[in-house]
């Protein structure tokens, strides 16, 4: 993981010349946004949608991770964004755990009014797939293709919108994958900063749940990126209840605060990504909410928040002359 780490990194101080690890200036981080987003100037919106989806935990005393990375494969794909625009990556180790007093189901609430591990879900990765490499390697795209078909691959473009959605144990600045390895926050910025300078996608909603979340987007430095995370720094993320029969927690707060307000959403909604923002209550996640506006030109208040949640497709129109006489 470490060569990976240093091989992407020189890729992006070769081609941008500004490295996330070092100490950048609010006044020039803000003129490299300007200039980048200058040089890349466009009126026109986006014309596809992609959502990676990534539970980085497994163990059955981690059942709420997987319930809310399942539980936000479902959102984005209510409101329309198909499985082959989806990247879903998984330790898959929870429905049929022999723990698990309801076999072959996840579920989100106490109730168990709706079982989020269907015969509906396309798992991309699984197991011992979900590792810090696979994901930056999913990100720019550095993948084999001799292996890897194209249902495991982020085909973006620089129209592409993504959302991604992390969740499991972290800390000051990294992130757990499955208790084996971390991921630190310069190396997803320097992953995103790649995918940047590539044109694999036109704007990018990062959003994550664990412990000290806000630190794993303070080290972004890439252009047109908004993002969200469940905690300040030496702030804990909690669960938000628990199943009694299940017997662990069954999904966290941020996570259920999110839906919640996603619930609301359809394909046609008005509803903005500042809407979203505007509903993080403290008092009911029992954490301070995030966010990062200052990499993206767009206020918030004007972005729908089915730029990134719903899909569009791109329809070409070519003029077409009639040369049939009546």
């Amino acid at each position: 993981m470490q060569l990976t780490r240093i091989i992407l990194l020189l890729a992006v101080l070769f081609i941008s010349g500004i490295a996330a690890d070092l100490s950048i200036p609010q006044e020039q981080l803000q003129q490299y946004i300007t200039d980048q987003l200058d040089s890349r100037a466009t009126s026109s919106k986006h014309t596809n949608n992609w959502a990676v989806i990534v539970s980085t935990s497994r163990f059955w005393f981690n059942y709420r991770h997987l319930a809310n990375a399942l539980s936000m494969y479902r959102t984005v794909k209510r409101l329309g964004i198909p499985d082959s625009q989806i990247i879903l990556m998984l330790a898959d180790d929870v429905a049929c755990n022999p723990r698990n007093a309801f076999p072959g189901t996840v579920y989100n609430n106490a109730d168990r009014a709706l079982d989020l591990y269907s015969n509906n879900i396309e798992v991309d990765y699984r197991g011992y797939e979900v590792t810090v490499e696979s994901f930056i390697r999913v990100l720019t795209d550095k993948v084999d293709l001799t292996t890897t078909p194209r249902s495991k691959r982020l085909l973006t473009d620089e129209n592409s919108n993504i959302f991604i959605y992390m969740t499991g144990h972290g800390g000051d600045e990294f992130l757990k994958f499955q208790d084996a390895e971390e991921i630190s926050a310069f190396d997803i910025a320097d992953a995103i900063a790649q995918m940047w300078e590539t044109k694999r996608y036109k704007e990018l909603f990062f959003m994550i749940d664990t412990c000290q979340a806000n630190t794993m987007y303070s080290k972004f430095y890439s252009p047109n990126v908004f993002a969200v995370g469940s905690s300040e720094i030496d702030e804990s993320s909690y669960s938000h209840h628990a199943d009694a029969d299940v017997g662990v927690a069954v999904i966290d707060r941020f996570t259920y605060y999110n839906l919640e307000f996603l619930e609301k959403v359809e394909k046609d909604s008005t509803l903005t990504l500042q809407d979203l923002f505007d509903s993080y209550d403290p008092a009911e996640i029992h954490s301070h909410a995030g966010v990062r506006t200052d990499l993206s030109r767009r206020n918030p208040a004007e972005v729908p928040i089915t730029d990134f949640f719903g899909n569009v497709q791109a329809v070409e129109i070519d003029d077409f002359e009639d040369d049939d006489d009546d």
